[in-house]
């Protein structure tokens, strides 16, 4: 073990020791005794009411519209306190969110949450049949969206028996009520509630490897604690660093971060908004993502902090501005998942931004992003690994046949804490295969090395990751399948410069069809969000190649249409 590594031993044996801020106890839950941190907030609307101390304070910024923590909890607990008035909304009852990165996002998800109901953010990028299809999974009572969005689910909120609230309003129209009403000065006051810890908090979609996304529902205290551990891992990587915190704070700049990644994802929401909202500090969303735009930003607000794929990271490393003081010179670190990051760009972001709180983390919608973590000085030393796991979190790894797997040898990276989610909303079979005896199995390949530190190397999962969008390959697959002239298809990832993974597809045409890539590129984009939509295209008039028993062979295809 490095020298370095022991002084994080020591550090982390000081943070969880009886009576310091990350004090460790065991809880009872379904799978057995799990480890959590006992001075975490116990329920969500008690999280979120700690943000209230920061007051004056400036929150968010979105364009030339500025939030201070006072505004945002007064429109939060008008919008709370009308709710409950005028729906009646109950602890547990779903209310879903679909909207660009903005303000009012998160005014929605926090009145929601105070009053124990239970937040549903969908993906925002998706088409109506995507929507649609989310809407019908959860049954929300209520759907918050921006007029773009409530344009693509049109008339089928009305089946659902789900009514519409717009952030673009004003008033009370036709199709959907008011935001700017509902949040005005002088509501009922809202019901304090105190749920427990196994009710539930929050449902986030993830596409997983099957055609549709499934609901990840979340208990109060798994999402708490996975707060809690966020403030651990900042707090670990300043005790292990002080001198990039000494670098830091010599700058004398107060935390900001650019939030580019969507908020109806676990690193959008739990890591960037609600850990801002917790502790202080100050956010700048921006509207669709651009590294052109970024950069600028980045020197406008000052940003300290910018979180976000892997591909994103390598947008803002190719520009050539990136590296300048002029330009980036307030940047703290940068931060990105736990795989994914070709060894040229980590090289780049060590060299640019040296004494950085840089870092890199491994977990999934199903554990709140709660697995593995590294930064600052220990992102340095151990750059292509994704981390150490933090307190509240059991790795182990397991061969194909579930069989434990000793340190050092490749199989299944299967996780257990008091952060998993409860289940897939509404789908029991795939809740079974994903959590075994209290094990989430990730679909993650991967391993653990002499000193504890997890490494990620593949996935099981047929996922394509484009720009931090997971893209479900059967999910592709089965609208191409949708076109009359496609008698097969395989979608799967190739490398890409830009874009991290391209979504590539081979299809097979019925015979005597005649088809143009471009056709299905918008039979496609038609269908599904634009990101899903392959950008490498072939088409081939013979079956595609399948083994014995019929398993469609993508490495084959890989190995004859390898280049994006």
């Amino acid at each position: 073990m490095s020298e370095l590594l022991a002084q994080v031993r020591a550090c982390q044996a000081k943070l969880t020791a009886p009576g310091a801020p990350f004090e460790l106890q065991e809880v009872e839950s379904g799978a057995g005794l799990l480890r959590a941190y006992r001075h975490a907030p116990p329920h969500l609307p008690a999280l979120l009411d700690a943000g209230r101390a920061h007051g004056a304070k400036e929150f968010m910024a979105y364009g030339a519209d500025r939030w201070s923590f006072d505004r945002f909890f007064a429109a939060a607990d008008a919008l709370a306190g009308r709710l409950h008035a005028q729906w009646s909304l109950q602890p547990g009852e779903r209310v879903a969110i679909a909207m660009r990165n903005r303000p009012e996002w998160a005014v929605a998800f926090v009145a929601v949450a105070l009053l124990g109901a239970v937040p549903a953010p969908l993906n925002s990028f998706g088409q109506r049949e995507e929507l649609l299809a989310a809407l019908d999974e959860i049954r929300p009572r209520l759907l918050f969206a921006d007029d773009e969005r409530l344009q693509r689910v049109g008339g089928g909120l009305s089946v659902l028996g789900c009514e519409a609230i717009s952030v673009d309003a004003a008033q009370d129209g036709d199709d959907a009520h008011g935001f700017a009403a509902l949040v005005e000065a002088g509501a009922p006051p809202r019901p304090q509630v105190a749920p427990a810890p196994d009710d539930p908090a929050l449902i986030l979609f993830t596409s997983g490897a099957t055609s549709r996304a499934k609901g990840v529902l979340s208990s109060q205290r798994a999402v708490c604690q996975a707060l809690h551990n966020i403030d651990y891992i900042g707090a670990l990587a300043g005790m292990s660093s002080p001198q990039a915190v000494a670098a830091l704070l010599q700058r004398g700049i107060a935390p900001a971060t650019l939030t580019a990644v969507p908020l109806f994802h676990v690193s959008g929401l739990h890591a960037q908004l609600l850990a801002s909202l917790r502790n202080g500090r100050r956010l700048v969303f921006m509207h669709r993502w651009s590294p052109e735009r970024a950069i600028e930003l980045i020197r406008e607000e000052r940003i300290t902090q910018f979180n976000g794929a892997p591909s994103m990271v390598m947008q803002l490393l190719a520009d050539p501005r990136f590296g300048d003081p002029a330009w980036t010179g307030s940047l703290g670190g940068v931060g990105f998942g736990g795989a994914g990051l070709p060894q040229r760009a980590i090289d780049d972001v060590l060299a640019r931004l040296p004494q950085s709180m840089s870092g890199v983390g491994f977990g999934l919608t199903e554990s709140n992003g709660t697995g593995a973590a590294c930064s600052g000085a220990l992102f340095a030393q151990h750059p292509t690994s994704a981390g150490l796991p933090t307190p509240i979190v059991e790795v182990r790894i397991d061969d194909l046949d579930g069989t434990p797997l000793p340190p050092g040898q490749r199989g299944e990276v299967c996780l257990r804490a008091v952060t998993l989610m409860q289940r897939y909303w509404g789908d029991d079979e795939a809740t079974a295969r994903a959590l075994r005896d209290g094990w989430l199995r990730t679909g993650d390949v991967g391993f653990v090395d002499g000193d504890g530190l997890l490494h990620i190397v593949d996935r099981l999962k047929d996922q394509i990751n484009r720009n931090g969008e997971k893209i479900a390959s059967a999910e592709v697959e089965s609208c191409l399948l949708q076109h009359p002239a496609v008698a097969e298809a395989a979608v799967f990832a190739l490398p890409d410069e830009r874009t991290g993974e391209a979504v590539a597809a081979v299809v097979s045409l019925q015979p005597g069809a005649v088809l143009q890539p471009a056709e299905l590129q918008q039979h496609v984009a038609s269908r599904l969000a634009a990101y899903k939509v392959p950008s490498v295209l072939h088409l081939r008039d013979e079956p595609l190649p399948r083994n014995p028993a019929g398993k469609l062979l993508k490495s084959t295809l890989r190995q004859l249409y390898g280049s994006a």
